[in-house]
């Protein structure tokens, strides 16, 4: 379940990243550090989900070598 829940925490800062950055571009005085924060936010989402595959990304040969 602790999975589940990381790709969870993963996507949700890569969404809240997105909005940031979809914000800036929506809004004509939009500070620059909300761009910042967007971008820093999306980053670390995207760190976290790619150490999570990298993680991974062999279990499915663990799960058939179990059968």
């Amino acid at each position: 379940m602790a999975k589940n829940n990381s790709q969870l925490y993963n996507t949700i800062f890569i969404i809240i990243g997105g909005a940031l950055l979809l914000y800036t571009i929506a809004v004509e005085d939009a500070s620059h550090y909300i761009k910042i924060a967007g971008l820093i936010v999306i980053m670390f989402g995207l760190y976290r989900a790619t150490n999570y595959w990298a993680a991974t990304k062999d279990d499915h040969k663990e799960e058939q070598n179990e059968e």
